[in-house]
């Protein structure tokens, strides 16, 4: 049986390096992910994205380039055995050193009557910022990829009737010196994909109870976005890039009004 950690590393080095290691040195460099003396908590939730994610920290640190230090940070929020040991598993076969810690999230989240996965994201990430600095880390790292950035911003246009983003780093409010990065931020889904069937692995794809139960989970806004984009891919292959691009280039000249600190400005202040 092929050693499943050489496979992954290899691969990330040499098949995939260009379209995996690459892109992440790029996001943390354009975007200053990683300082000197940075102690970070690697979030992962078993899929794939934070397990790539794993990797590929431990492969930039292997340059060192920059002295910073690695928490594998893994929280359990009710897992059904099957799930837990699926995630242990391929931490062990990918030589990823997890710490597991465990929260009540599943439980509360099962007894509310809406919003559950905006509740259930809000709370894992006070969770993982509480643990995190228990840990003595400065910053928590999530594996959101370029597809899940071009797919908000849609959503945020079609139906939050806002231009927002998911940041690239994000200083937290609520847990003082803390800071949330996301290194996969010019990683493209597919690349993601065809690296873990590259190396035959099988991670997670959405351990959730309410999820598990409901067979109109795929009616989703997210995957109606991911197929409207693929539709919109068939006339026009630069669509992803555009939709990135569009608010890398906002024109404050030529919008009705803007927000800054939550404040209002319409065009007609300054008109």
């Amino acid at each position: 049986m092929p050693d499943k950690q050489f496979t992954a590393e290899d691969s990330i080095r040499h098949e995939f390096h260009a379209r995996l290691f690459t892109p992440f040195t790029q996001a943390c460099m354009r975007y200053e992910l990683i300082s000197e003396g940075d102690r970070i908590a690697v979030c992962i939730s078993g899929g794939k994205d934070s397990m790539l994610m794993a990797k590929l920290f431990q492969e930039i640190q292997r340059h060192r380039k920059v002295n910073f230090d690695l928490v594998f940070l893994v929280m359990d929020p009710g897992y059904n055995d099957d799930n837990r040991a699926l995630i242990e598993q391929n931490a062990r076969d990918l030589g990823i050193p997890i710490t597991v810690f465990e929260s009540p999230i599943f439980d509360a989240v099962d007894n509310a009557d809406k919003n559950t996965c905006y509740l259930c994201a809000r709370m894992r990430r006070g969770y993982l910022y509480s643990k995190a600095r228990e840990l003595g880390c400065n910053k928590i790292s999530l594996g959101h990829h370029y597809n899940d950035v071009i797919e908000t911003i849609l959503m945020e246009m079609l139906y939050g009737g806002q231009i927002r983003t998911m940041m690239p780093k994000l200083r937290s409010k609520n847990y003082e010196g803390m800071e949330l990065i996301r290194p996969m931020y010019l990683i493209k889904e597919n690349d993601i994909c065809e690296w873990r069937d590259h190396c035959d692995l099988h991670f997670l794809n959405c351990a959730c109870r309410i999820t598990e139960r409901n067979d109109k989970a795929s009616d989703s806004k997210r995957l109606e976005i991911k197929e409207l984009i693929a539709k919109l891919k068939e006339t026009n292959p630069y669509i992803e890039a555009n939709i990135f691009s569009s608010v890398e280039n906002i024109d404050l000249d030529a919008v009705i009004a803007y927000k800054e600190d939550g404040e209002k400005h319409p065009f007609m202040d300054d008109y």
